[in-house]
């Protein structure tokens, strides 16, 4: 492996992404300097291979996206000053370049046609990757004057090094920033480019970088890479897999209306998409109740809040939602840095419960199987994904996608607590401290409706990015409000019915304005 250089910015040299030279703004008026080190990085072998299925999937998404696909990046700041041995620059920089020669994903790049395209003029994806054995990344050094200083220092170069899109054929897949007080770093933070890891492979980098700090080593190095990973995708047992996956896709397509939102109901506002977010600890033991009272996971809890009241609101009897599956069952892939998530397709009847009035809670059973379906049918080609699309919009005389997703950004789900479920009353005293707000806005997503679950201390976080022309702001804040008292009105024993989820979006929330 090659050493990693430190070389110091020249001066009048950018340093950093949007930075000017030497100097950034600290707060309460400081000054916090920077610099660029330069991390030579090597691996065992270089190569090429055709994108895996994830890749495809998150590069067509990016390209519906632009010029805002900015919004795929994934950051994360990794304290290092918080416990065991502290860190100096040099050591810090050393475990980069280990980070980058043990992880393929951050060394390969995007590769595409001669005249900058993917696709040939009969539509075949052409892009592919491109991996190097060696090479040099660039990354910011902040010095802060305190560690207070530094911790926000760390969050506002998170903030920046996300801020723009990633050059994606040739710009390495991961910025990285550095801050340290005195020589001890206190902080690392990495952006990281979606084409080369998803949420899952986010963490392993967190952890790997951490080890390689504290100790220089993060053991055996992972068991699978993307390139053999895309070359046997790509293969006929790959193949095989992926056509087994998108019979399932067809039948959800037919059982299901063409689109979860078919007509506009609004004049979209300015940005177009808005995103809610609600943090609840109401939440957060209303969905581990019902989970282990109904045994089924807590991420099924809420996939089916959501496709419920989706489906009441636009009056479906069907609701169609596209989770984002992990994949990443099989052993020798959970320690692999690359994107493997994908759209699954969960179809849901809201007669699946199968009695005469049922209420939320009767439908979480076949719910799970359902749910269960939809991940094992999530690894497939996207270009076969698409050309099945095309070829039911051909059939049907209109587009066949649900535009609604849910990806529930949990590593893992915590489970209830020991002891006996939340009352009642211990519920509505939770309720008072749910907090709802609009954090962001944006021009463009290629979606309607898209709910992401994460966690924020003892509470849920769940957040609702849409498109204000068929979901406006306060039909979003209804959405999810609505998903609050579906949830927790079930943990309190008082699963509601059905027939009445429609009247219950249309005033959830209202008397906490």
């Amino acid at each position: 492996m090659a050493e990693p250089v430190v070389a110091a910015a020249e001066a009048g040299a950018g340093a950093g992404v949007g930075a000017d030279a030497g100097t950034a703004s600290g707060s309460a008026g400081r000054t916090v300097t920077e610099e660029t080190v330069t991390v030579e990085f090597g691996g065992d072998r270089d190569g090429r291979a055709p994108l895996t299925w994830g890749q495809r999937a998150i590069w067509h998404a990016i390209r519906r996206t632009a010029p805002n696909d900015h919004y795929f990046n994934i950051g994360r700041v990794l304290p290092l000053a918080d416990r065991g041995r502290p860190a100096t620059v040099a050591e810090a920089v050393q475990a980069l370049g280990g980070l980058m020669g043990r992880h393929e994903a951050l060394r390969t790049r995007l590769e595409l046609t001669a005249d900058g395209q993917d696709a040939d003029a009969g539509g075949r994806t052409d892009a592919g990757q491109r991996l190097a054995a060696t090479g040099r990344l660039p990354v910011t050094l902040a010095h802060a004057q305190d560690p207070a200083d530094a911790e926000r220092t760390a969050h506002a170069l998170l903030d920046r090094l996300s801020a723009t899109r990633f050059a994606y054929t040739s710009e390495w897949p991961v910025r990285a920033a550095l801050v340290a007080v005195g020589d001890r770093v206190t902080h690392a933070v990495l952006v990281l480019c979606h084409l080369a890891a998803d949420g899952h492979g986010a963490e392993v980098l967190v952890r790997d970088l951490r080890l390689l700090v504290r100790r220089g080593s993060a053991g055996r190095p992972p068991a699978a890479t993307p390139l053999d990973l895309a070359r046997e995708q790509h293969g006929d047992a790959g193949r095989r897999r992926g056509a087994a996956a998108l019979a399932h896709w067809e039948a959800g397509y037919r059982a299901a209306p063409a689109t979860m939102f078919p007509e506009p109901v609004a004049a979209p506002r300015t940005p177009r998409f808005w995103t809610g977010r609600i943090v609840s600890p109401a939440l957060a033991r209303a969905v581990a109740a019902v989970a282990t009272a109904h045994r089924v996971s807590g991420s099924t809890v809420l996939l089916t809040a959501a496709a419920v009241l989706v489906a009441a609101g636009q009056g479906h009897r069907t609701a169609a939602v596209m989770p984002i599956v992990g994949n990443r069952t099989a052993a020798g892939h959970r320690d692999l840095v690359t994107t493997l998530s994908q759209d699954g397709l969960f179809v849901l009847d809201l007669a699946a419960a199968g009695t005469p009035e049922p209420s939320f809670t009767d439908l979480l059973p076949a719910a799970y199987r359902s749910a269960l379906r939809s991940y094992r049918a999530a690894v497939y080609d996207p270009v076969e994904w698409d050309a099945l699309g095309e070829r039911l919009r051909t059939e049907r005389g209109a587009e066949v996608h649900p535009y609604c997703c849910f990806n529930d950004m949990r590593l893992v789900e915590r489970p209830a607590p020991p002891g006996p479920a939340p009352t009642a009353a211990e519920l509505v005293e939770l309720g008072g401290r749910t907090v709802f707000g609009f954090p962001a806005t944006q021009e463009r997503v290629a979606c309607r409706y898209c709910l992401h679950i994460t966690e924020e201390g003892d509470a849920l976080a769940v957040s609702l990015t849409a498109d204000t022309a068929y979901l406006p702001p306060e039909t979003i804040r209804a959405h999810l409000y609505g998903i609050e008292e579906l949830v927790v009105t079930s943990a309190a024993g008082r699963s509601p019915l059905l027939a009445g989820v429609r009247e219950l979006l249309e005033t959830a929330g209202k008397a906490r304005t």
